[in-house]
């Protein structure tokens, strides 16, 4: 039964020289990961320490929540609760409302992409700038993120170069890297001194100081957040921590994971508004109550969003983003789209290999392919199994319980060899529809072993 993923992966691999240069990038990443982590000797216990800083904050969510916003208030910002994503975008426009803005400036937030925050603003008139880069240059071709760590990753540079002649005014043809970064820069400045409000995510939200964190690489958050005096930070209420101890263990692994960097080139701790300005927090649920509550998939609250689990997995290198049907692809996104509505994103939970790279690069510990795997096992009782795959389970399963018939079938699996092609690749053959058929050895291992064997 073909997916919405597998038909979308079809496309990706049409460019070939795209899906080679995809997939080679990003296994780049993950081996400066690799590097990073032999260099600290600790790797593991710091991932163990993560996890379980993860777990417990998950489990003290009510007192470390209530600890933020006492110390937040303290700290002369204000803060909001929004129990979903409407309450959220009401909550942020109603900030923009009061105050008059028509310019704002945000920087990267896998939780207003969540939450469909910039949609929501336009419509009701608001100018939304994206100041990330990658994410900048989404916004102008209309495209949502193929990856939340390098979300333009699938974009090449000939596209770019193409649409700043026509957004900035940029030389034709010259798609050197440099220039077309500077062109943006200049464009960007502009936007900065325009906007009458920023708003940052955060990668962390620290319950002892009431401050958030925002981690990037290219200071845009910071840039936004140093002009306008009002300024919105909002996240989701997984992202606390319980001190700066706890923010310690993970800002060491978050770089290194993400993209193999030490350390991100700016870790910003925003605490109290400025002089003459406001801050307003939004604490975000949107379902992580619901997760929380769910002993199977809990381990999902653990996510830093890093992306290591894209770099390293070999259907999304192979397959892009873009293959996905829930907004955040990927391993983490399969879990994620599940946990939102199963029967809308079932069809991403075949799109894994069960490999286990995931789950063994993540940073915290989230347990990605252990999860994939249960939901596999749930898709029957969803009525969204696939009708095939269940006929070839049960004739696997007849065949491994009568030992006479699957060493009568090995003996003869070899016929298949010389068998016209068009007969294998037959309506009957829906392995053959996605895969080619391996060639059958002349003699089993079971026949082998038999033969060989030491009596």
């Amino acid at each position: 039964m073909s997916t919405k993923h597998s038909n979308n992966a079809g496309k990706f691999l049409q460019d070939k020289e795209m899906v080679k240069w995809h997939d080679q990038t990003l296994w780049m990443v993950r081996a400066k990961r690799d590097n990073m982590s032999r260099q600290l000797p600790e790797w593991e216990r710091l991932r163990d320490m993560a996890s379980a800083i993860k777990m417990y904050s998950n489990s003290h969510l009510d007192l470390l929540l209530q600890e933020f916003e006492k110390n937040a208030l303290a700290n002369g910002a204000q803060v909001y609760w929004a129990k979903d994503a409407d309450e959220y975008c009401s909550i942020v426009y109603n900030i923009l409302h009061a105050h008059g803005v028509k310019h704002f400036i945000k920087s990267k937030s896998m939780l207003a992409e969540e939450c469909g925050l910039n949609e929501f603003l336009e419509e009701k008139g608001v100018e939304v700038v994206e100041s990330d880069l990658g994410e900048r240059i989404l916004q102008l071709m209309h495209k949502r993120p193929s990856h939340i760590v390098m979300p333009a990753i699938h974009i090449k540079k000939e596209e770019i170069g193409e649409l700043f002649v026509k957004e900035m005014g940029t030389e034709p043809g010259n798609n050197d890297q440099t220039y077309l970064t500077h062109a943006a820069r200049k464009n960007l400045r502009r936007k900065f001194i325009e906007a009458e409000a920023a708003m940052t995510g955060a990668n962390f939200a620290v319950a002892s100081t009431g401050e958030c964190v925002v981690c990037t690489n290219e200071g845009n958050a910071d840039m936004g957040t140093s002009q306008p005096k009002l300024q919105i930070t909002a996240f989701g209420m997984e992202k606390i921590v319980p001190d700066r101890e706890s923010l310690g263990v993970f800002t060491r692994l978050l770089a290194r994971s993400g993209t193999g960097q030490p350390v991100t080139t700016y870790t910003s701790h925003y605490r109290k508004p400025r002089h003459g300005g406001e801050l307003h927090i939004i604490i975000v649920d949107n379902g992580r109550s619901k997760i929380l509550a769910d002993k199977e998939h809990v381990k999902t609250l653990n996510c830093l969003r890093c992306g290591a689990c894209m770099n390293t997995c070999p259907v999304y290198r192979r397959s892009g983003g873009y293959s996905y049907t829930y907004f955040i692809p990927g391993p983490i996104g399969i879990n994620l789209g599940m946990l939102k509505a199963p029967l809308h994103y079932f069809d991403n939970v075949s799109a894994c290999s069960l490999c286990y790279s995931c789950q063994n690069v993540c940073p915290a510990k989230v347990d990605l392919a252990d999860q994939i795997y249960r939901w596999r096992q749930k898709l029957d009782g969803l009525s969204v199994a696939s009708s095939s795959k269940k006929l070839m389970s049960g004739g696997m399963k007849t065949l491994m319980e009568h030992p006479h018939l699957f060493n009568l079938a090995l003996r003869n699996a070899p016929v298949v060899n010389g068998m016209p092609k068009w007969l294998v690749y037959s309506s009957l053959n829906d392995w053959g529809k996605d895969h080619d058929m391996p060639q059958f050895a002349k003699e089993s291992f079971n026949e082998m072993w038999k033969k060989n064997k030491v009596k």
